[in-house]
C-alpha cells in the first residue's frame, strides 16, 4: 500500500530520523510513539505530503487516499456543522451540482425532440447512476450518524462552526476523515478533546476500518485497545514489530537486555581472544596462531544494543514557604449559575502535605472547585486559605495561554522576575530545551514541548500548595513518569484532577470523588477508591452512572436512552460555555461596583461608563435566564 524506503530528515544539522524503512500494509493499526519532538507529528506531515523531507524513496498506489488529522485546524468560516462535515464528499458535491444544473436546464427548455435534449437526459442518467454507485443517497444518514457518534446533537447540526470551541471543531475534522473512505487515516493524537463515551466509539470505529491508520497518542489504554502494531522513534531510529503499545514495551525491554547480556559475553571472548594473541605474539612459534586469532577477531559481528533515549526532564517543585497546618478550609462551599446547581453545600479541610486526588465524569465540578481554590470565579458560602499558603495553579488549557508568536526565551523573561530571570536558561534547559531550541517560536512547538513550557513557566512562581488540572494531556509516556516522580517528591500540598489511572496510583493519599453536586471522600490511593467502589478501572468511573441508566430501558426505549445521553451530553456543554460567559462578567461588574464604591462622582461621570454598566447587568440576566431555560430541559430529561 505504501513503502517508506530509507527515509532522512534533519532540521539545524541534526537528523529527527536517519535512513529508515517501513511498509504499511491493509489492516495495519500502527501506534507511532516516541518523545515529544522524536519527530512523531513530522512523520504523519511527510506520509500526508505536508512536509518535504531531505533523501529517500515513499512509493505508494496510483490511487492511494490518504486522510490527516492534525493538532492545528483552519476552518473557513459560515460554514455550519453540518455543511463542514460534507466537505468530505467533494465528489458527491460536485455530482450534485451537475445534476441541478441538468435538471435545471431540462425544466426550462421546450425543444423536447432535440438531440442535444436526448444528450441532456443521457448525461442526467450516467451521472445520476455514478452518484448512486458512490453513496449520494446515503451520504447524509452517514455523516448524522458519526457526528451523533462523536457526541453532537442535530441541534447542533445547522450551527456555524466558529461558535463551537477548538475541542468540538477537532471532532468535525475527525468526522470529515471517517465519512471519506481513506485508504490510510493519520491522526495526530484524536483522543485529546474526546470524551470517554467518543472515545469508545473511536475505538470501535477504528477497529472496523478496513483501510490502514496511524496514529500518534500517549493514551496506553487507546493504544493498546486498538494498535496491532508499534512503530517507535528513538534517537534518528525506528524500532518497528506487530505488537500493541504494553507488549511492544515489554518486549523492547527484554530485547534490550538480551542484547546486553549477549554483548557481555561477546565481549568476554574478545578480551580473552586479545590475551592470547598477546601471549603468541611474543613467541616466533606461536605467531601464525596469533595471525589466525587476528584474523578470527576482525571477522567478529559486533553485537550492538539498541540505543535508549534517557534524556527526561529534570523536574523539581521546591516549597516557597511552610504553610500552616491547615491550608484549605471550605464550609458550605456552592456553585451557581441561574437554577442550575454544580456544587451543593462543600465542606472540607485539607491539611499540610496532602495528596488529593478530584475524580468523577465530566461536568460534576472537579475543575469548578479548582478554580474557585485559586480564586478564579466567585462562589457562596466560606473558602479559607491558611496561613502562608502560596498557590500554584496549572490549568487544563495551560498550553493555550502562551503566544504563539513569542520564543521559549522570550516567554520565560517576559514572566520572569529579577530575582529568577538569570536561572531562566538553566530551568529550560531542565525542561529539555537545550541550545538553539530556546529560540524556537512556541507556535512550531509540538503539544507536548508546549505543555512542558507551561509547566517551566509555573515555576517562576513561589507555591506551596500545587493545584494541577490534567497535567499529562500531549505529554508522552516518559514525561508523565517523571512529572508523578516530581510530584511524589514535593513536600507541599497537592491537589489533582485526573483521570489517569496510572498517573495517580500511588501519587495521592486520598480521594475525592463528584457526583451529584456534592464530594465523597476515601481515604487512600485511586486503586482503593476503585475496589471500593468494585469499579475496573477510569473509564468506569466516566460512564457508569450512564451504564445504570441504560440498563433501566431495552429495545427501542434502549435507543432513545441512548439518544437521550446524546442531548444531555450537548445541554451540559451550552451550560458550561454559558458558566464561563456568566464568570467573565460577574468579574467585570465586581470590578465596576467597587470603581463606583470608590468614587462614585468621577467614575458616573465618565462618558458612557453606566450604559455599559447597566448593559452589562442586562446581559448577565440574560445569561442567567438562559441557563434557567436549559436547566429546565436538562430536568425534563432526567
Amino acid at each position: 500500500m505504501l513503502n517508506i524506503h530509507n527515509l532522512s530528515v534533519s532540521f539545524a544539522g541534526e537528523y529527527l530520523f536517519k535512513e529508515i524503512s517501513f511498509r504499511l500494509g491493509a489492516g495495519d493499526r500502527v501506534g507511532l510513539i516516541g518523545k515529544n519532538g522524536a519527530g512523531k507529528s513530522t512523520m504523519l506531515k511527510i506520509i500526508a505530503g505536508e512536509q518535504e523531507y531531505d533523501t529517500g524513496q515513499i512509493a505508494k498506489d496510483k490511487e492511494l487516499k490518504i486522510g490527516f488529522l492534525k493538532q492545528d485546524l483552519d476552518f473557513e468560516k459560515g460554514r455550519t456543522v453540518i455543511e463542514e462535515a460534507h466537505q468530505a464528499f467533494t465528489e458527491i458535491k460536485t455530482l450534485e451540482k451537475r445534476m441541478a444544473h441538468i435538471n435545471e436546464q431540462l425544466a426550462t427548455r421546450t425543444d423536447y425532440e432535440s438531440e442535444s435534449y436526448n444528450d441532456l437526459i443521457q448525461e442526467l442518467s450516467e451521472v445520476t447512476h455514478q452518484y448512486e454507485i458512490i453513496g449520494g443517497y446515503n451520504y447524509e444518514g452517514e455523516t448524522e450518524k458519526v457526528l451523533q457518534g462523536l457526541g453532537f446533537q442535530r441541534e447542533d447540526f445547522d450551527k456555524p462552526t466558529e461558535t463551537f470551541s477548538g475541542g468540538w471543531r477537532m471532532r468535525i475534522e475527525l468526522a470529515k476523515l471517517l465519512l471519506q473512505n481513506n485508504d490510510i487515516l493519520l491522526l495526530d493524537e484524536p483522543t485529546n478533546h474526546l470524551d470517554i463515551e467518543s472515545i469508545i466509539w473511536l475505538e470501535s470505529f477504528l477497529n472496523n476500518y478496513p483501510g490502514s491508520v496511524m496514529l500518534v497518542s500517549h493514551d496506553k489504554m487507546f493504544l493498546n485497545n486498538v494498535t496491532n502494531r508499534s512503530i517507535e522513534i528513538s534517537l534518528g531510529n525506528i524500532y518497528d514489530y506487530r505488537k500493541p503499545y504494553s507488549e511492544f514495551m515489554e518486549f523492547r525491554t527484554e530485547l534490550r537486555e538480551q542484547q546486553l547480556a549477549a554483548q557481555k559475553n561477546q565481549q568476554k571472548e574478545i578480551e580473552n581472544t586479545e590475551k592470547l594473541i598477546d601471549k603468541f605474539r611474543a613467541k616466533a612459534s606461536k605467531a601464525s596462531m596469533a595471525q589466525s586469532l587476528i584474523k578470527k577477531l576482525e571477522k567478529i559481528d559486533r553485537i550492538e544494543v539498541d540505543e535508549d533515549d534517557n534524556a527526561v526532564m529534570a523536574v523539581n517543585f521546591p516549597v516557597s514557604v511552610n504553610p500552616g497546618k491547615v491550608v484549605i478550609e471550605a464550609e458550605h462551599l456552592e456553585k451557581s449559575y441561574g437554577d442550575k446547581t454544580v456544587l451543593d453545600d462543600i465542606n472540607l479541610m485539607i491539611e499540610r502535605q496532602s495528596k488529593i486526588a478530584f475524580v468523577g465524569q465530566n461536568g460534576q465540578g472537579k475543575t469548578t472547585l479548582a478554580k474557585i481554590i485559586v480564586g478564579e470565579i466567585p462562589h457562596k458560602g466560606k473558602l479559607k486559605l491558611g496561613h502562608n499558603v502560596q498557590l500554584g495553579y496549572f490549568a487544563q488549557n495551560q498550553a493555550e495561554y502562551l503566544d504563539g508568536n513569542k520564543t521559549v526565551l522570550e516567554t520565560m523573561i517576559d514572566s520572569a522576575n529579577e530575582k529568577n530571570r538569570t536561572r531562566v536558561r538553566d530551568m529550560l534547559g531542565s525542561f529539555l530545551f537545550r541550545g538553539d531550541e530556546v529560540e524556537k517560536k512556541v507556535k512550531v512547538l509540538s503539544g507536548g514541548e508546549r505543555n512542558r513550557l507551561a509547566l517551566c513557566k509555573m515555576l517562576l512562581e513561589p507555591f506551596n500548595v500545587l493545584v494541577m488540572d490534567e497535567p499529562t494531556n500531549h505529554l508522552d509516556i516518559k514525561s508523565k513518569n517523571v512529572l508523578k516522580e516530581a510530584l511524589t517528591r514535593f513536600e507541599g500540598t497537592l491537589i489533582m484532577v485526573s483521570h489517569d489511572r496510572d498517573f495517580l496510583q500511588g501519587l495521592t493519599g486520598k480521594v475525592y470523588e463528584f457526583r451529584n453536586h456534592q464530594i465523597k471522600e476515601y481515604l487512600g490511593d485511586i486503586d482503593y477508591y476503585l475496589e471500593q467502589r468494585k469499579l475496573q478501572d477510569m473509564r468506569e468511573v466516566e460512564k457508569s452512572d450512564k451504564v445504570k441508566k441504560q440498563k433501566k430501558f431495552s429495545g427501542d426505549s434502549e435507543k432513545r436512552s441512548f439518544t437521550d445521553q446524546k442531548e444531555v451530553k450537548r445541554l451540559k456543554n451550552r451550560l458550561s460555555k454559558t458558566e464561563a460567559k456568566i464568570t467573565k462578567l460577574e468579574k467585570e461588574l465586581k470590578a465596576k461596583d467597587k470603581e463606583l464604591a470608590e468614587n462614585y462622582q468621577a467614575t458616573a461621570t465618565k462618558p458612557d461608563f453606566l450604559n455599559n454598566y447597566n448593559a452589562s447587568k442586562k446581559k448577565l440576566e440574560k445569561l442567567m435566564q438562559e441557563w434557567e431555560e436549559i436547566q429546565l430541559e436538562l430536568d425534563q430529561m432526567n
